[in-house]
Parts: C-alpha cells; sequence; structure tokens
C-alpha cells in the first residue's frame, strides 16, 4: 500500500473498521481525492469526516462511506480493475434518497459536474436526477412525490 499521507489519522485505522456499523458500505477508489471530496460536499452536500491524501471518511444522510486514492489500492485485488478504466463504477448508480434533486443539479451545474439527467418526477414515486461525479460515478439524489 503507497501512502502519501503527511498528517496523523483522525484515528486508526483498525478503530475506524471496528466502528463501523452493521449494513452495506460504499467505497469509491478515485483518481483525484481532493475533486471528489469537493464534489461530495459542494454538490451533494456530504459532511467531510476526515480526509488526507489517501484516505476519506464521509458522512452522508446519516451513512458513512469512504473514498480509497488509487495509489493506497496497489497491493489491493481492485486495482487490476481499475487500470486503464475511463470512467468507473459503470451500471451502477449511487442512490441518494431524501436528498433534493433540483439543488443538487443546481449545485452540479455551478460547479461544472455533468448532469446526466435533469430533475424530473417518476412513476415510481420519487422526484430524481442523475448526476456523474469524478471518476464517472452516477449519484442519483431523490426526494418522494407529494402523496
Amino acid at each position: 500500500m503507497a501512502m502519501k499521507r503527511t498528517k496523523m489519522p483522525w484515528m486508526k485505522a483498525e478503530d475506524f473498521g471496528r466502528s463501523l456499523p452493521r449494513g452495506i458500505g460504499v467505497n469509491l477508489l478515485v483518481s483525484d481525492m481532493a475533486a471528489m471530496e469537493a464534489f461530495c460536499r459542494d454538490v451533494l452536500g456530504a459532511r467531510i469526516v476526515y480526509a488526507d491524501e489517501d484516505f476519506a471518511a464521509i458522512e452522508l444522510l446519516g451513512s458513512v462511506f469512504m473514498l480509497h486514492a488509487d495509489h493506497s489500492y496497489l497491493d489491493n485485488p481492485m486495482t487490476g480493475s481499475i487500470t486503464g478504466a475511463e470512467t468507473r463504477g459503470a451500471g451502477i448508480e449511487l442512490r441518494l434518497y431524501g436528498v433534493d434533486p433540483d439543488a443538487v443539479e443546481a449545485a452540479a451545474l455551478d460547479h461544472g459536474h455533468i448532469v446526466l439527467a435533469g430533475a424530473i418526477d417518476k412513476p415510481h414515486g420519487l422526484r430524481e436526477c442523475y448526476i456523474v461525479g469524478p471518476d464517472g460515478y452516477v449519484f442519483v439524489p431523490s426526494a418522494p412525490l407529494a402523496g
């Protein structure tokens, strides 16, 4: 594992791992940590719990997900799946329930991100939009339609 970290992490990795609740976790491998952190904060409205050059813990809608820089995964089995990839997460939607899609769409446009599909009311009872973040991950913020 190649680390570029220049500061002390806010907690030991093993302590953080043990602190994660039962459930589903998301870890995104990213080529530009600062760009993805800014996207999460400025477009999605997430709180950056901790971030350095190698790793970030992001809180969004009461859940925590992680970012790992490509260089920190050099000895990880996932390395082969990202080598040479122009976009990541093909076919995966990172769905964000309970987020105003109109506000996220406006923030994405303000920050120069791609709006794959603008906010629209869908037949399945949600208003949603599709935003492409750094490295090509697609985020789908949505809010329930009034009943």
